[in-house]
């Protein structure tokens, strides 16, 4: 039997290419090697689907770096508000709590890959799943079909909408790579990112479940000074987590590679420098006079988080902040605006939520998805090289791409 199109992966991206295409009257075969669809999906935000973000798309597209202006014709034609238009045409509502990242009403991933499913249903969409495409076909540089484990389907065109590596216990093991690159694509290099670090201090383990609000993180290497991220920050048994590190870890996880260890300087108080530190504890100690010194930097930090600063600079946490010996209350203000880490490690894919690098960019078409190496081949999503940051940001791109690819355009 042949299809108009055979779509691989049904996730948010395959899914999206596969309900664009069956409404534009194709016959569209959907093929998932796992047992069901949308497993990464379900597990997205928690379980809670941060579907995308409120940001205009000329902002979203200055979060993703200089590749993000590849996005442009995709936003164009499915910007958040088309999406969320989608969502609600499927019966799945949507809001912005903050204002900012957008989540379904219920929020729950399960009842976005349900309205996903149930839409698929209505279009008549040809759902294999637990069967693996283990290759692309062509014939005189057009796609003229697949080859699983089992038998060959023979279709007009293919969308590879495999992921990424992150999360292979969720079927992740960069399937799309190898099919893509039988065919003649680049595959740039991935990495592991949206995930922890692990750090070579120990004294981390001692603050452990405390957040540092708005800490700014700076790569302290020649050449990549410029690297910095701002967010909530949690300290973990081996290293850091939280908002700022999972949005990081895209730029540290290359350089960690390259270097072994990454040292960071690590603001913990909202930016303010050593000056405006000073300053503030001068005021508090006269507006407190009764204060310790442990007393005062719970003012602006968690307590444990105080009480290692104290450790680490040798003040004794309940003299005041002036019968501290002036060098060593200098050496805690110098710790709390620019406190050394050093990233020395990760758990890789395993806890990666996403992928950086993949298929080059430059062999596919912007305006359709369409390589530019094989016709009738499309690509959407996690499988390209280009990666954003934690808020919605590559949900969005996925289902962007996945409606534009959908379209088969070209």
């Amino acid at each position: 039997m042949t299809h108009n199109l055979i779509v691989i992966g049904a996730g948010a991206a395959g899914m999206m290419a596969a309900i664009t295409a069956a409404r534009r009257g194709s016959k569209v075969l959907l093929m998932e090697k796992l047992p069901k669809i949308g497993a990464k999906l379900k597990a997205t935000g928690g379980g809670r689907c941060n579907l995308t973000n409120t940001l205009s798309n000329d902002a979203f597209m200055e979060c993703f770096g200089r590749e993000g202006r590849f996005m442009r014709d995709a936003l164009s034609a499915c910007s958040h508000e088309v999406l969320q238009a989608f969502f609600s045409d499927l019966g799945v509502p949507t809001h912005a709590p903050d204002g900012y990242r957008i989540f379904p009403v219920s929020h729950s991933a399960l009842c976005v890959v349900q309205a996903l499913e149930q839409e698929m249903r209505r279009l008549h969409i040809t759902v294999r799943c637990a069967e693996a495409v283990v290759a692309l076909e062509q014939e005189n540089g057009v796609i003229c079909g697949v080859q699983t484990q089992h038998e060959r389907y023979r279709a007009d065109a293919v969308v590879v909408a495999t992921g990424g590596l992150g999360y292979p216990q969720l079927g992740a093991e960069g399937d799309g790579y190898t099919l893509a690159q039988k065919l003649g694509h680049t595959i740039k290099q991935v990495y592991p990112a949206m995930m922890p670090l692990h750090t070579k201090e120990r004294w981390v383990a001692q603050c452990r479940a405390d957040t540092v609000a708005k800490a700014e993180l700076t790569v302290n290497l020649k050449g990549s000074k410029k690297l910095r991220a701002a967010g909530d920050l949690i300290f973990t048994k081996n290293g850091i987590r939280g908002p700022v590190v999972l949005d990081f870890s895209r730029d540290i996880t290359p350089l960690l590679q390259c270097y072994g260890e990454v040292p960071l300087h690590v603001n913990l108080v909202q930016g303010k420098s050593e000056t405006e530190l000073h300053e503030y504890f001068k005021k508090r100690r006269q507006e407190y006079g009764h204060y310790s010194t442990l007393e005062l930097l719970q003012t602006v930090l968690p307590e444990s988080i105080s009480r290692e600063l104290c450790s680490m600079s040798a003040v004794d946490p309940l003299l005041g902040w002036n019968r501290q010996e002036g060098r060593r209350r200098d050496m805690l203000v110098r710790l709390m605006a620019k406190m050394p880490l050093t990233v020395v490690g990760h758990d890789g894919f395993a806890k990666a939520m996403i992928t950086r690098g993949g298929i080059a960019l430059k062999e596919i078409d912007p305006r359709t998805m369409q390589s530019k190496i094989v016709r009738g081949l499309y690509f959407c999503g996690e499988v390209m090289d280009l990666d954003g940051p934690c808020g919605g940001y590559n949900l969005q791109w996925s289902f962007a791409s996945g409606f534009v690819a959908g379209l088969m355009r070209g």
